[in-house]
């Protein structure tokens, strides 16, 4: 299978499952498309909790604020899996997980030799513009039709074939193998966890309102209640363990500590946002 996680929304994710059904027949997988926009940190931290429980497959992932930029298009083998994106870090944490102790392949796109990629339909290819977010000019045939839209033009041709080749990576002539050590890094910051005391940050924030942060779950075990910067707060093993809109501090599923509201948005109560100061103490 080809999964696919990105911070378009709708439609683009469309154009880019078009231009891969152009090359291969696979079953495509949608992991989100609604990661928040441009939050690179934020795509990492949920590709690390979502990808290890798919089984070997090649993941697509574009959340992408430099595209059309120098940075760098890549392709990483990690254990049984293949991920295509760009070189911003958002693969890493990830491709930590997946190649586990064993050897992070990684190759460079030269999306110069893919596209550009042509509607089925025999109408020209979309004409690249001239700069990014306006403009446009003759397409000389080389490189991707879009400086703006490498998800369709670039990753998703890549992913297709990459999906194609299976293991045998070196036959794609426009990648280049390199270091992974030249690669962008991305690692989500750890928490201070003392006896009694924890310091950390807001790692995201979901759907629901519910603070994830990086302090690992076991500050919580045994206690009743802490202090949540400074506001004590009860601690819960579910939601309901306090009435429907009160605050509670419990472990998510990803074993960090939550700050949270049973039927209510953590983020509004306790005022906070990603990135954001968290400290933890014990009251007892």
């Amino acid at each position: 299978m080809i999964t696919i996680a990105s911070d378009f929304g709708t439609p683009y994710p469309a154009a880019m499952k078009g231009v891969i059904l152009q090359r291969t027949e696979t079953r495509l997988v949608d992991i989100t498309h609604d990661f928040p926009r441009q939050d690179v940190r934020a795509a990492a931290f949920w590709l690390r909790e979502v990808l290890p429980y798919y089984p070997p497959a090649t993941h697509l992932v574009v959340v992408d604020p430099g595209v059309g930029t120098d940075r760098d298009a890549v392709v990483l083998r990690a254990g049984d899996h293949a991920l295509v994106g760009p070189d911003n870090g958002v693969l890493r944490p990830v491709t930590r997980e997946l190649a586990a102790d064993g050897p992070l392949e990684a190759y460079v796109i030269d999306d110069a030799e893919i596209g550009p990629i042509e509607p089925t339909t025999g109408a020209p290819a979309p004409a690249a513009p001239s700069a990014i977010g306006g403009g446009s000019g003759e397409s000389d045939g080389e490189g991707p039709a879009s400086n703006t839209f490498h998800g369709r033009d670039v990753f998703a041709p890549a992913a297709a074939d990459v999906h194609e080749a299976d293991t045998d990576l070196e036959a794609l002539e426009y990648l280049s193998s390199t270091s992974a050590e030249d690669l962008v890094d991305l690692e989500l910051p750890d928490a201070t966890v003392e006896a009694d005391h924890a310091e950390g940050e807001v790692l995201v924030v979901d759907g629901f309102g519910n603070v994830i942060t990086n302090v690992p779950g076991r500050f919580l075990e045994g206690r009743d209640r802490i202090g949540a910067n400074g506001e004590s707060v009860p601690v819960g093993e579910t939601f309901a363990a306090v009435p429907e809109g009160e605050r509670l501090a419990t472990v998510g599923s990803h074993g960090y500590v939550e700050l949270d509201v049973n039927r209510g948005r953590g983020d509004d109560a306790f005022g906070l946002e990603p990135g954001e100061r968290v400290v933890l103490e014990s009251l007892e």
